[in-house]
């Protein structure tokens, strides 16, 4: 239904306001399910202990490692990791299709304009040239009388609430990541001095070994063990060098380098940085607010319920309405004074009568939609309870597993320093010497790995708790900047003879 009328502006002014006021009395409905979080049973406590456990103390909690390098690469890596170069990009892509969808709620405007030249008669001797102008507007506006574009933005604005979610969640996967290659390549580092130290004690006894055979003090097989014993731990060295370099390299690409970037900046050997002793981890119910992976996943949820909303609203039918103004005029001066001024204001209804069931199957194909959702909300809370109780198991374990051999290299040493001097003295056993160095070897080998675990367990703690990068971050700058990329002329070629 369209009215069509010529007349001078003054006269749309009532007929425009009863028709508005009635659009937007009937504008306000909205179907498909109201959006509300999903509630989950979770533990009250991660132990048995009745004791309250205070709250995780995430800020920065790689700080407190207490190694100035680390926290350096953290600060290098926020900065030019290309994972979170690309969640920004990803946010401000969000944002950008909030704008676009907030936008569907209102009119919209055009203007036209033309000029055209005119001769009044066939005949040439009564023929008169003259100019007539044209300018005018044209306004369409969807009315969104069952939300289903309110909908569709609140989708949007889900949508960017997951996007900015993502982008935390890449921030805690990447501060973990660089501390736990960090943390591999300062093992490395004490493993090979350990090989390089326990080789050239080995080399030494080896040496030992054959003058004491070529003064008839020693047989051959001793001699052939201490070499076969250096050459077995020096074996191990390369791969130690392996190992180191992959995380080296890998800690160079976290933070948007080259490979070898970082490898000045690691050349001095370090030392594994060992955690504090006490840790807060709070109670079960905090992850909810803590872990950026579960927010993505509950605005996802978000997002699909309003998704239902959405396909609701196009079983039901749609109003346009559209307007125009046009003026006319013999002179450009005339245009809205002495012109003649002709509009036309209406609604046009659009009803699905008959569409073979795809508007109902796009119904139940978002509330499937929303089920997934639904369930990968509730996987991605299960395994975050998973990931702490892991790490909190791992890290207890591993503190008092490297407390045991602490003590046993401890003791493995003083073994190998009664065995020397006893073999000095002449009246010791060879091959207890080599027994005690190869075990002393094998027990310090494995303090530094249990060592390595447990700086490990404890990043896979603050992990798995939420801990990243707290502070603020800009997303607002676009990568990649284009030149020239406004109006300009294409530049002519001239073909060459």
């Amino acid at each position: 239904m369209q009215l069509k009328i010529s007349g001078r502006p003054h006269e749309i002014r009532p007929h425009l306001t009863a028709l508005l006021s009635f659009m937007l009395i009937i504008n306000g409905c909205t179907v498909g399910p109201d959006y509300k979080e999903p509630a989950m049973s979770l533990p009250a406590l991660w132990t048995r202990e009745k004791l309250p456990s205070k709250p995780p103390e995430l800020a920065q909690w790689w700080k407190r490692l207490g190694d100035p390098v680390l926290d350096q690469l953290v600060a290098d890596a926020v900065a030019g990791n290309l994972d979170v170069a690309a969640a920004k990009a990803k946010i401000r892509e969000a944002r950008a299709t909030t704008r676009q969808e907030a936008g569907s709620l209102f009119p919209t405007l055009s203007a036209t304009s033309a000029v055209d030249r005119l001769k009044s008669s066939s005949s040439s001797a009564d023929a008169s040239v003259y100019s007539q102008y044209q300018a005018g507007f044209d306004a369409s506006w969807e009315l969104d009388l069952f939300g289903g574009n309110k909908r569709a933005l609140e989708a949007a604005k889900y949508a960017e609430d997951a996007s900015e979610a993502e982008l935390r969640d890449t921030l805690v996967t990447l501060v973990g990541d660089v501390a736990s290659y960090y943390v591999q390549a300062r093992a490395y580092q004490e493993l090979m001095d350990l090989g390089e130290r326990s080789a050239r004690s080995q080399r030494q006894t080896a040496t030992l070994t054959r003058q004491q055979q070529q003064g008839g003090e020693a047989s051959l097989v001793d001699v052939v063990k201490a070499e076969a014993q250096t050459a077995a731990i020096e074996a191990d060295i390369p791969s130690y060098r392996i190992e180191y370099a992959k995380a080296v390299h890998r800690l160079g690409v976290l933070l948007g380098r080259a490979p070898l970037a970082l490898e000045s900046t690691l050349a001095s050997n370090g030392r594994i940085p060992l955690p504090p002793k006490a840790q807060s981890i709070g109670i079960p119910g905090d992850l909810l607010v803590n872990r950026p992976d579960i927010r993505v996943a509950e605005r996802q949820l978000a997002k699909s319920t309003a998704g239902i909303g959405r396909a609701e609203a196009n079983r039901y039918p749609s109003i346009s309405l559209t307007g125009s103004i046009d003026s006319s005029a013999t002179s450009f001066g005339d245009l809205g004074k002495n012109s003649t001024i002709s509009w036309s204001l209406g609604p046009s209804i659009n009803i699905p009568v008959f569409q073979g069931g795809q508007l109902k199957a796009a119904v139940d194909v978002a509330k499937a939609q929303r089920d997934q959702s639904f369930f990968e909300y509730q996987e991605t809370v299960l395994s975050a309870l998973e990931d702490v109780q892991n790490a909190i198991v791992s890290l207890n374990q591993s503190r008092l597993r490297r407390s045991k051999l602490a003590l046993s290299a401890a003791r493995y040493r003083e073994a190998v320093k009664f065995s020397r001097e006893i073999q000095n003295l002449g009246s010791g056993d060879l091959f207890a010497v080599l027994d005690a160095e190869k075990t002393l070897y094998s027990v310090e080998e494995d303090l530094i790995e249990t060592k390595l675990d447990v700086a490990r367990y404890y990043i896979a703690l603050n992990k798995a708790l939420g801990g990243g990068w707290d502070g603020a971050v800009d997303v607002s700058e676009p990568a990649v900047v284009g030149t020239n990329s406004g109006l300009r002329v294409a530049a002519s070629t001239r073909r060459r003879g």
